[in-house]
């Protein structure tokens, strides 16, 4: 059986990998539930059609040197609660996003 911190986990990692690698809007958005709600410096988006079209733009203003720069620094979960904390260069030399799942899915960020 999983664990809320294994579950967590899991779906930070997929989140992650839809991301990175693939820059895939599909894949990143699958991981939200159709409810959730994404906190960014810009506003607050709600639902997955809000968190798509946020996405969609963010990566298309995203280069592929920035991509390049990314670095993991601490990634954890405790129950419920992802966090993780990274880095892009000088470019943004600390930053941090906190997850909360619930059933598989991401409800807010």
């Amino acid at each position: 059986m999983t664990t809320s911190t294994e579950q967590t986990l899991d779906v930070i990692n997929r989140h992650l990998h839809a991301f990175m690698t693939n820059q895939d809007v599909d894949g990143i958005v699958a991981d939200y539930d159709r409810h959730a709600i994404l906190h960014a410096p810009d506003g607050v988006y709600r639902g997955v059609d809000e968190i798509r079209r946020f996405f969609q733009a963010f990566l298309e203003n995203l280069s592929e040197q920035t991509l390049a720069l990314f670095r993991m620094r601490t990634q954890e979960a405790h129950d419920e609660v992802g966090y993780i904390v990274w880095s892009v260069g000088e470019l943004i030399p600390l930053g941090t996003d906190t997850f909360v799942v619930k059933n598989g899915k991401i409800v807010q960020q």
